[in-house]
């Protein structure tokens, strides 16, 4: 369940300047004679309250979520075990009517055939049998930009051992948070069996700004210990570096670690200082920003719909928005190219008067 400001965007608290429009409404406010200004701020007062009432409403939506999230799991647990190939589905759970089934188009010789020839593949081909539904998580990675802009080469022998991403929420009673929970089986990279992300949110209004809250805001997040093994840690790459000692003019080599790109970074997550200068803390903002974006497109999308991201169902959904978006944007464009263009052929005398608009009463 969405309980997100716009009912689609969890992210940082509200960063954007609001300076010019509070200018403009204490101008307009000390504008207004004295007895009404005083009874805009009853206004304002009974404003504050109902942002109090609509956080108590948020909260009880992540209690109605946690609840509901322990019916989705058993059926989330069924996926892993058929991903993972440690269940095998009966014929009736496989049943599936698809639009474009061929074996309903073709007719009965031609399926014959078919079968027939299908028989003979499988005598001189070697019989295959994946176990599961083998690379499942890593085809998602690779198919979602958000994801893939992530991951890199020396990811993607590492993420075919991710078994299984779950979602799990905060207590009652406790902070409102969630936590991304990345299921590995045993490999030779790290020796972590889970990977966490803990998401921690709020959902009350700011005691210096209580007009600008709009429902829950993830406000931080903590990652996790990865145990590497020895020389398998993609988050770093080992350089050489040639250092002259200045008295005697002698050469050494030298190798250090340095930062590495790869998804793995997602669980050390920058942490924003108040120490920072400007253009660095405006980096980590941005940073953090993305970070709590792909945090909750895993919570909202990736986790509950991971088969249609898997097939590409999903990719269509989310392209046939953005092209919507798109078209949107692009004939405003060309309106205003249109009106650019009118004016610049505008011809007085060969303006020529138009009909009146009929208007129905």
């Amino acid at each position: 369940m969405d309980t997100s400001k716009g009912k689609g965007d969890l992210g940082v608290q509200n960063l954007s300047g609001t300076g010019d429009k509070l200018v403009h409404c204490q101008d307009l406010e000390s504008m207004l004679p004295k007895a009404v200004k005083r009874r805009v701020h009853a206004l304002k007062r009974l404003q504050v309250q109902c942002a109090n009432i609509e956080a108590k409403f948020y909260e009880e939506v992540h209690e109605l979520e946690r609840k509901y999230s322990t019916l989705y799991q058993p059926l989330f647990d069924k996926r892993r075990d058929i991903v993972t190939g440690t269940v095998e589905p009966t014929d009736e759970e496989c049943e599936w009517q698809s639009d474009g089934d061929e074996d309903e188009e073709l007719a009965e010789e031609v399926k014959e055939k078919a079968t027939i020839e299908e028989a003979k593949k499988e005598e001189t081909m070697p019989q295959e049998d994946p176990k599961g539904i083998p690379e499942f998580w890593l085809t998602i990675f690779k198919s979602v930009d958000m994801l893939s802009d992530m991951l890199q080469e020396h990811d993607e022998p590492i993420l075919k051992h991710l078994r299984d991403i779950q979602v799990k929420f905060s207590e009652p009673g406790q902070p409102m948070s969630f936590t991304l929970e990345f299921h590995f089986e045993q490999n030779g990279y790290f020796n972590n069996a889970v990977l966490t992300k803990v998401y921690k949110m709020k959902s009350e209004p700011d005691a210096s700004d209580p007009f600008s809250f709009e429902g829950p805001e993830i406000i931080d997040c903590e990652g996790c210990q990865i145990d590497w093994h020895k020389g398998k840690d993609v988050t770093v790459k080992t350089i050489k570096k040639k250092q002259k000692h200045k008295g005697r003019g002698t050469v050494r080599t030298v190798t250090k670690q340095v930062p590495n790109d790869s998804f793995f970074n997602f669980f050390n997550p920058v942490k924003a200082s108040p120490d920072e200068e400007e253009d660095d803390s405006e980096f980590t903002l941005a940073t953090l920003a993305t970070d709590f974006e792909i945090g909750h497109f895993f919570r909202e999308r990736i986790v509950p719909r991971a088969v249609l991201y898997f097939t590409g169902e999903a990719l269509e959904d989310d392209e046939s928005f953005e092209e919507e978006d798109m078209e949107e944007g692009d004939e405003e464009e060309q309106d205003e190219e249109g009106d650019e263009d009118d004016d610049g052929d505008f011809d007085p005398k060969k303006e020529q008067p138009q009909p009146a608009e009929c208007k129905q009463q």
